[in-house]
């Protein structure tokens, strides 16, 4: 079916209202849930399959936060959908001012490779809740999931309601020539942009979930065995391919040599001494992505790892020091499995390093002192972030997620997703019991003498 005879066709279904009741949102989760508690097997093998994810790895972060997502939405959307009530001025009395929130219509999602099942379903959660029809569009570099996606799709609901189109850049640039009420893409920065400029177009609104370098800081007060613990999980998770994953360590330099040898045991400790045989850590999408980031490896400043296997897209751990802003790993997001450290002598120096870069999609801070964090949060702009942890305020589906800058714009999760693909329209409900003559021509000086008494001006 061609692209915009596709979007017709869940537009027509859309304008029936079968979608807006209540009733058929409700069921509509459900019918999500129960297609991913009854696949749990078959999603993780997929993936697996796809990025060799671990099991462990799969269920938390593919299937897990997908599930608490739309147990959020079943449990809250009638309050959700319920028209808000807001105050009106007195010069506007008697009124009653409501903000009614209904469905945008046919929305467009489109999903990555990183976390290709979590990342292309997530979104879907609000797209449902809000009332919508939804096209998602898997990412064609893991065909095993996309596959998968759309026979589940075709089994468990109407295509009509809910299409899934598989293919590579013509696919996705035949979708975005069409007119949807709504375009969700998670990815690069790069192709954000050529997103948002194909839905200019169409004056389609976006919401984009992006990227960018984001920075681990840790103080020399810091529980470093923790701080070290905790980054390594976060940075090499799914072998570094996470949006949110720390992509740089800025420590300060007193304590930077007691960190790094905490870090480099944390590594052995959690991946073995040859991390190549290891079930806990995933491959790199593709030979290329490999490629591009083995050329980010500088043999003279790697202080652990830096094997790597072109042929079964293997990338050990890697950890490099003396790193500088210009080094090739500083210049681009990494996305991977390689952790350049960056030294500090002043918080205040470290802070202001970070305020020259774009704003990141997150930040990270491991400090006892309650005025770093104070300040941390007032000074630096990102997304979100955790203090004394890293990648954690992803999977709390009470935060609103988001970048700011070039890391993204528009936010989801929870009560955020339903208002991203919903209209939130303003209706004020008037009386005929006073009709102030004042507001009617033929004016006068006495009229806005009226006025000026009525707005206290």
């Amino acid at each position: 079916m061609e692209s915009e005879e596709l979007i017709n066709y869940l537009r027509r279904y859309y304008q029936e209202g079968i979608t807006r009741p209540w009733e058929f949102r409700w069921t509509a989760l459900q019918t999500l849930e129960t297609l991913i508690t009854e696949n749990i097997v078959a999603i993780c093998s997929a993936l697996y399959a796809d990025l060799q994810k671990p099991k462990q790895e799969a269920f938390i972060s593919e299937i897990a936060i997908v599930l608490e997502e739309i147990r959020l939405a079943k449990k809250n959307l009638k309050k959700w959908m319920k028209p808000q009530k807001v105050g009106s001025p007195m010069a506007l009395m008697p009124s009653r001012s409501r903000i009614y929130y209904e469905p945008l219509g046919t929305v467009l999602i489109i999903g990555p490779w990183n976390y290709p099942f979590q990342l292309a379903i997530a979104p879907l959660v609000g797209a449902i809740a809000a009332g919508n029809c939804a096209v998602i569009k898997p990412s064609e570099l893991t065909r095993n999931t996309s596959k998968l996606i759309s026979e589940l799709f075709k089994k468990y609901f109407p295509t009509d309601y809910i299409c899934v189109v598989e293919g590579g850049i013509p696919e996705t640039t035949s979708l975005l020539a069409q007119k949807f009420d709504h375009i969700f893409f998670t990815g690069s920065t790069p192709v954000g942009r050529i997103v948002m400029q194909a839905a200019a177009k169409n004056l389609t609104p976006v919401t984009l979930e992006l990227g960018g370098k984001s920075p681990v800081v840790v103080c020399e007060d810091a529980d470093l065995a923790l701080a070290a613990r905790r980054i390594v999980w976060g940075k090499f998770y799914n072998a570094g391919q996470t949006c949110v994953a720390p992509d740089y360590l800025y420590v300060q330099s007193s304590v930077s040599h007691i960190l790094i040898e905490k870090i480099k045991a944390c590594i052995v400790q959690q991946f073995g001494a040859n991390p190549k045989s290891s079930e806990s850590l995933s491959r790199i999408v593709n030979s290329q992505n490999c490629k591009r980031l083995t050329q980010m490896i500088d043999d003279k400043k790697v202080i652990h790892g830096g094997e790597f296997d072109f042929e079964a897209l293997f990338i050990a751990p890697t950890v490099m020091q003396n790193i500088s802003w210009n080094d090739p790993v500083m210049l681009e997001e990494i996305f991977g499995p390689i952790l350049p450290i960056l030294t500090f002598e002043t918080i205040d120096e470290a802070f202001y390093s970070i305020l020259q870069r774009p704003k990141p999609l997150a930040a990270y801070l491991f400090t006892r002192s309650h005025a770093i964090q104070k300040t941390f949060i007032d000074s630096i702009s990102f997304g979100g972030g955790c203090i004394n942890d890293v990648v954690l305020h992803l999977s709390n589906p009470y935060l609103p997620f988001g970048g700011v800058g070039d890391s993204g714009m528009g936010q989801y999760h929870g009560r955020s997703s339903f208002q991203t693909f919903s209209h939130a329209k303003s209706v004020m409900h008037r009386f005929g019991l006073f009709d102030v003559s004042a507001r009617y021509a033929p004016y006068s000086e006495g009229k806005l003498k009226f006025l000026r008494r009525m707005f206290r001006l």
